[in-house]
């Protein structure tokens, strides 16, 4: 049992207003909704928060139409400035997805010190020592805490020689020995899947090499309803800090609450430097605040299976919420089931983004697409070696086909000199159009470059035109139910048919009208059918607009996309199997393919439209 004589007080990051709002929402949360409750969460004690990096910087600009950096200003602004504000980075992606070049990640440290950020805890998904170095270095140089991770992972297959406390501790003692300023050390797990034993071992053995005034951190998230056991375990182990939050934004794939681990530890000689008797007041001015957002019961609910498909709490919350707009929730469980194939093959890197969301893609895609016949670029470049060195080599067939597929050959060299340099393409986008220049704007356009990705689509250039998408999980509001009609008097006999009848209906809905295309066929068996007045087995297909003759072109997806490209012009000449636009869904781009031969007549929409299944994209006639 976890015991102490002598008094040890736990420090706690507090996590509601960064992590809580990425796993329970994709951190698509307003900023209003929240500020409110961490300025009066200050103002009862709590001197340490997580506040941006991660989702918290891409979601404000890319689905709410507002500045991460001035959200990041106002909350610095709201809590004083005595409090510490912690962001998290991913080593050579930043605060973005992919690589960046080292201009581009010195601009970001710049930029995050200048609007308030004291502490900066920075993680690479592959555990790749040279990356964290070269990566701390802006940190360090911008005058914030440097805190560097070892990124934990349970297996969802069995291996002794990566993360196991060995593995672990290995790396730890190449930081520490490679001269690098290290104002402490995180033991970071964002799925939650890393057993007791392993983080007791890790901490105990870490413990004995780092200087005794560098607190050691611990990170993890409820997904596997492990959290607390592991905490009690890293505490145990000589752990100082750990990350907590409160209701509603606590649990599931979310930290612990902070009540929960104050009893956890009662008796025991520990205590938390925050007081739990001040929770309750906080998540009663975060349910009000927030009583329009829909909780997502996947997100909020334990999920044991995750310690068989490895993914973070923060992004299982936006993937649940992407699905769901795109109309595909239907396959969560196959994408789940497919997840350690594409662990295994990958290289084992650790399960946190954006690592996390190159497997999602990846297992996605083979679900979609057949196993291995649509590479996902990011996955495809990891197992390369353009996002570091992978933990275990991977599957040289999977090397094979992503090599072939994305048309890049094995990479072994430096990820930062590999990455692009956008600095100077951010800052003629921006002159293109007669934007200001600066550094803030300039970050805001390269962070989300992308290659490949229309400079239209970039979503720093649509906040700052004023065109951002707004995208905010809240609860559908009921419609008016219609009065009842009188029932109607009876049809008169419809004629016998004996062969397919097309006919175009149109259905009005909450003000909305629909038009389809309603194909009625005959019975089988030769005879004579007499068709109902009602069809069951009416095949609707969406429909065109009327002046327009030929096969329409649809997305591939029942639910709501964005058009990221489209390839083809009016009076091009196709064949079937032709890409011929892209859509955006799930992070990732989609070919939408011609279904026949023929010549674009028409083209309904255009780059940066958002469509569903029901709306074609152009005409083939």
């Amino acid at each position: 049992m976890i015991f102490t004589e002598k008094a040890k007080k736990i420090r706690v990051m507090f996590t509601p207003f960064r992590d809580g709002l990425q796993s329970s929402f994709g951190g698509k949360v307003r900023l209003n909704d929240i500020l409110p409750a961490m300025k009066r969460s200050a103002e009862l004690g709590i001197h340490h928060f997580e506040f941006g990096g991660g989702a918290r910087y891409q979601a404000p600009l890319m689905y709410l139409g507002e500045d991460p950096f001035e959200d990041m200003k106002k909350m610095r602004e709201a809590v004083g400035p005595d409090i510490d504000l912690q962001i998290l980075t991913r080593s050579v992606s930043g605060v973005t997805l992919t690589t960046q070049s080292m201009e581009g990640l010195n601009l970001q440290a710049k930029l995050m010190k200048e609007y308030g950020t004291t502490w900066d805890r920075n993680f690479d998904y592959m555990n790749d020592v040279d990356n964290l170095i070269k990566t701390g270095k802006p940190i360090v140089d911008a005058g914030m805490h440097h805190q560097v991770c070892i990124a934990l992972m349970g297996m969802p297959f069995h291996s002794d020689k990566v993360h196991t406390a060995e593995f672990y501790f290995n790396i730890g003692k190449r930081l520490l020995e490679s001269g690098m300023r290290i104002d402490s050390i995180c033991l970071k797990d964002a799925s939650g899947t890393t057993d007791p034993k392993t983080i007791y071992d890790t901490a105990v053995a870490l413990r004995k090499i780092m200087p005794p005034e560098m607190p050691l951190w611990q990170h993890t998230h409820d997904t596997a309803s492990m959290a607390v056991a592991c905490y009690m375990a890293g505490i145990e182990g000589g752990v100082d800090g750990i990350d907590l939050s409160v209701r509603p934004m606590a649990s599931g794939t979310v930290q612990p609450d902070v009540r929960s681990m104050d009893h956890a530890l009662k008796g025991t000689g520990y205590s938390l430097d925050v007081d739990a008797s001040k929770m309750g007041e906080i998540e009663d001015m975060l349910n009000e605040s927030m009583a329009d957002y829909a909780f997502n019961p996947t997100t909020t609910a334990a999920d044991a299976r995750v310690l068989g498909f490895p993914m973070p709490g923060g992004a299982i919350g936006p993937n649940v919420h992407m699905m769901v707009k795109a109309g595909i929730l239907d396959k969560y469980t196959e994408v789940l089931s497919e997840f350690p194939v594409v662990v295994e093959a990958g290289g084992a890197w650790t399960s946190v983004t954006p690592g996390s969301q190159q497997y999602w893609l990846q297992a996605f895609n083979n679900v979609l697409y057949g196993r291995w016949k649509k590479i996902d670029a990011g996955f495809g470049k990891a197992v390369l070696g353009y996002f570091g060195k992978t933990p275990l080599p991977p599957d040289q067939e999977v090397v094979k086909a992503a090599s072939e597929q994305l048309d890049l050959p094995p990479f072994d060299g430096d990820p930062l000199e590999a990455a692009p340099k956008n600095i100077d393409a951010a800052k003629a986008a921006l002159q293109e159009r007669n934007l200001p220049v600066n550094d803030k704007n300039t970050f805001l356009v390269l962070g989300q470059m992308v290659p490949g990705k229309k400079i239209e689509v970039n979503e720093g250039i649509r906040f700052l035109t004023g065109k951002s998408k707004i995208d905010v999980p809240l609860k559908k509001k009921e419609a008016p139910k219609p009065a009842a009609a009188s029932a109607p008097s009876a049809a008169p006999a419809t004629p016998a048919v004996t062969g397919p009848v097309t006919s175009r209906c149109t259905v009005e809905e909450n003000g909305q009208r629909r038009t389809f295309m309603v194909t009625l066929e005959p019975a089988s068996g030769g005879g004579v059918a007499a068709v109902s007045t009602v069809a069951p087995a009416a095949t609707a297909t969406p429909a065109v607009p009327a002046s327009s003759n030929g096969t329409p072109v649809y997305s591939s997806f029942a639910g709501s996309v964005e058009i990221v490209d489209i390839m083809v012009k009016v009076g091009d000449t196709i064949t079937k199997g032709k890409t011929v636009a892209q859509i955006e869904a799930m992070k990732a781009t989609h070919d939408i393919k011609a279904p026949c031969d023929g010549t674009v007549s028409e083209i309904f929409a255009q780059i940066g439209d958002e469509i569903d299944s029901s709306k074609p994209i152009l005409m083939i006639a």
